[in-house]
């Protein structure tokens, strides 16, 4: 697997690259069969690919070990299977990403010069894989809230080095909203965001219909601000 340090720069020398930082992406999966093999193709210039599964029957883990992969098992959850991956994962960098999300070609350079700044944690740019024009103007509003309150979420990744990470506490193991969680507690003041897309299916709400899906996810971040149990909005959220 080609690392991104070489994606993004010849070494100088032996002593430069080996203190070069390492970065570990890690996934977490459940029956992501269909998407994981575009996203494990988007970030196959990582150093290291951790699928972290919540108990796939699909395919999910036969593509990911074909892949290279390292796969873990977690209990079901997002914050679980994250936390399950962070524990193995080698690098002093860690990149968070969803399992149905594929990084723009330019990822590699964005990230190479997020990763000179430590304190500091980068989310990339929400878009969707769809040419509905409602597709533009959700873009357009999960910009400006990530401009407005510094709240990007889990589909648009988290490149973070690992100490700084560990410094706030890490990802908790929640069901969902462990994105949420965890920048909040990080501050706005130490995120930026990445000159580079996330691209994300947009198969939730082709489903459930435009403006019903993002409703139900604003009422979900409602109901975590006022404290609900993330057990019951996970209930919600599906």
């Amino acid at each position: 697997m080609e690392t991104l340090v070489a994606a993004v720069a010849a070494p100088k020398d032996d002593h430069a690259a080996r203190h070069r930082p390492v970065l570990s992406v890690v996934i977490p999966t459940l029956n992501a069969a269909r998407f994981l093999p575009d996203t494990l193709r988007s970030v196959a210039a990582a150093n290291e690919v951790i699928v972290a599964d919540g108990g796939s029957t699909d395919e999910t883990l036969h593509i990911a070990t074909q892949a290279g992969a390292q796969v873990v098992f977690a209990s079901r959850g997002r914050g679980t299977q994250l936390a399950s991956g962070i524990a193995v994962a080698r690098g002093e960098w860690l990149l968070l990403l969803h399992a149905d999300t594929r990084l723009g070609e330019n990822w590699q350079a964005a990230a190479a010069a997020a990763m000179a700044e430590p304190t500091r944690a980068g989310y990339f740019q929400f878009a969707l894989d769809s040419t509905n024009p409602r597709a533009r103007r959700l873009e357009k509003w999960v910009a400006w809230r990530c401009r407005t309150f510094g709240l990007p979420y889990g589909d648009q990744g988290l490149l973070i080095a690992r100490s700084l990470l560990e410094h706030y506490g890490g990802i908790r193991s929640l069901p969902l909203m462990e994105d949420v969680d965890f920048v909040r507690r990080l501050g706005r003041g130490r995120l930026v965001p990445l000159d580079a897309i996330a691209l994300t299916s947009a198969g939730k709400w082709e489903r459930d219909g435009w403006s019903r899906r993002s409703a139900r996810n604003l009422m979900c971040l409602c109901l975590w601000f006022v404290g609900v149990p993330p057990r019951i909005i996970e209930k919600l959220y599906r």
